[in-house]
């Protein structure tokens, strides 16, 4: 009995050692032809999914213009390019990129204006192409000549609201009234149209010039928050989203006198301001600064009767002109001095400067902070001759940017305005 217990155990002990030794040969040559098979070159790969860079947000160094786009710099014909490179130089961020994304506007961008409106009132065109307000006047009148308007919506980028608070103020409709206005020409937009409700007005935009149009749509809340805001005062402390909203450059045209620029030799005053003292820092400036011998700061308008245009002369004859805020943050002082060739000394908090992504305004203008304008002599004349003739040379390139025409022209106001609604879109579409 003993022996028969005996002889199965070393039975079972036989067949555990052959199953040990059987898994050991298996593993040995499973190993051995893995080995061997990864020292054979590898199959090719598919070539990888190329990828899109899209337009980055605003919280990048460049707003917006950094669309980095090799296909379309792929299908640019250069050998049809009737633009000069020469003209897009360091005063832009990006210049290529910027070149490569107007080509794409030009070509592509579409805009469909609401057509309801009696334009007898407060819609479709504003009174005049004069005076302050004469940026909103241009822009209303240009994109209806412009090959970016568009009769059928659902080929349309962006949808303008054609409503002009211009025209109302010229009515002497109050605050109040105007809120209302705008109130419920936008609620019969919503209720007659689906392209509001498809982005909550994202793809919406407005355009209005000077104070008056914000104070009328402030009380629009949802207009406010979610539509595209083509305004003249651009400023950050009073609800302006620079990703989202467009700043308008406010121009006085018809300029009285032509373009000023490479007549550095004539300017020998410092530096010019005069104007009313309706904000803080007008009233310090003219404080300051009002009997100095080298700066020309007067305390209000010059008045005509001192002679004929000797306002606009005064920008001729100085190397810096002075550009406080006035009511609001932006002065049409600014485009007036970019037109007669006087630099530009920006003297305004809060101020998102027109085509401030676009443009590089340090190649250009000199932009200071309010509280600088205790030391504003002696920053301007620590500025040198070869950096302020450098200033003055860029200053006659970005003159086109600053002017309305029509109907409209390549890279003036008007083109500018769109590219930066351009570019918007793009954000709102991805």
């Amino acid at each position: 009995m003993i022996v028969g217990k005996q002889q199965l155990q070393q039975s079972q002990l036989f067949s555990l050692k052959g199953s040990i030794l059987t898994l050991s040969i298996v593993t040995l040559i499973s190993f051995t032809y893995f080995s061997f098979k990864s020292l054979r070159p590898p199959l090719p790969l598919s070539p990888p999914t190329p990828q899109l860079t899209l337009l980055p947000s605003a919280t990048a160094t460049i707003p917006f213009a950094r669309k980095v786009a090799d296909r379309e710099e792929n299908n640019v014909d250069k050998g049809k390019d009737d633009d000069n490179d020469e003209l897009f130089t360091d005063i832009y961020h990006s210049p290529k990129l910027f070149k490569l994304n107007f080509k794409e506007m030009e070509r592509k961008f579409k805009v469909y204006i609401y057509p309801d409106g009696d334009p007898k009132t407060f819609y479709q065109t504003p009174r005049k192409l004069t005076g302050k307000y004469a940026s909103e006047g241009y822009f209303f009148q240009n994109i209806r000549e412009s090959r970016f308007r568009t009769d059928y919506p659902d080929q349309a980028h962006l949808f303008f609201i054609p409503i002009s608070c211009h025209k109302m103020r010229g009515k002497g409709t109050s605050y109040e009234n105007m809120t209302i206005i705008v109130q419920n020409y936008l609620d019969s937009l919503i209720g007659k149209y689906p392209y509001w409700n498809r982005t909550l007005g994202a793809d919406h935009f407005f355009v209005t010039c000077h104070d008056v149009g914000v104070r009328a749509t402030e009380g629009v809340p949802f207009l406010v928050k979610n539509a595209i805001r083509v305004v003249c005062s651009p400023s950050y402390d009073v609800g302006f989203i620079p990703h989202k909203d467009v700043a308008l450059p406010q121009v006085l045209q018809p300029f009285a006198l032509p373009a000023g620029g490479n007549d550095v030799e004539n300017r020998t005053r410092l530096g010019f301001w005069a104007g009313h003292r309706n904000s803080k820092i007008r009233v310090i400036l003219a404080r300051v600064w009002e009997n100095d011998t080298e700066l020309d700061i007067s305390n209000n308008r010059i008045s005509r009767a001192t002679g004929h245009l000797v306002y606009q002369k005064r920008f001729y004859r100085t190397k810096f002109c002075i550009c406080p805020g006035g009511s609001q943050v932006n002065s049409a002082r600014i485009a007036d001095s970019i037109h007669y060739g006087c630099v530009p000394v920006i003297l305004s908090n809060y101020y998102d400067l027109p085509f401030n992504d676009i443009l590089d305004w340090r190649k250009f203008a000199v932009v200071l902070k309010e509280s600088d304008v205790y030391q504003l002599k002696q920053i301007l004349k620590n500025i040198s001759d070869e950096e302020f003739f450098s200033l003055h040379k860029n200053l006659v390139k970005v003159q086109k940017h600053f002017q309305w025409n029509s109907p409209p022209i390549k890279y003036d106001a008007f083109h500018m305005v769109m590219y930066e609604l351009w570019l918007r879109h793009h954000v709102i579409k991805y």
